[in-house]
């Protein structure tokens, strides 16, 4: 399985992102689709980078996430998605693009006991 997370330019959130990176046992790559102008993220080897424009309008950033994204995780029944970074826009043109690829989608987030799935 493969994590997909959006990363932001809230900061703050990074952690979460990092910390599923780091105690997932069952992804074998991480999909990033972030902002451009974000950087300074500390990835690792299993991190694939995929730059989109977030100020552009849902529909557009949608096609262009469905586009970037289609060949990083083509083959797989479902990934694992993250939606501790980024806002609302940004968190539905990811859903509606892997859903449309079509890959299913399990909500994925790091709590006090682990990881755990959420849906």
């Amino acid at each position: 399985m493969e994590l997909v997370a959006y990363l932001g330019k809230d900061k703050e959130n990074w952690g979460q992102i990092t910390a599923l990176m780091n105690k997932m046992q069952d992804c074998d790559r991480v999909v990033l689709v972030k902002d451009k102008e974000v950087s300074g993220f500390p990835k690792n080897e299993r991190c694939v980078e995929i730059s989109v424009n977030s100020a552009q309008p849902l529909t557009e950033l949608k096609e262009e996430i469905m586009n970037k994204i289609r060949e990083r995780v083509s083959g797989d029944f479902e990934v694992a998605v993250s939606l501790a970074s980024g806002g609302g826009k940004e968190h539905m043109a990811l859903i509606s693009a892997l859903l449309c690829l079509p890959v299913g989608i399990r909500l994925v987030v790091f709590t006090k006991s682990g990881v755990e799935y959420i849906n």
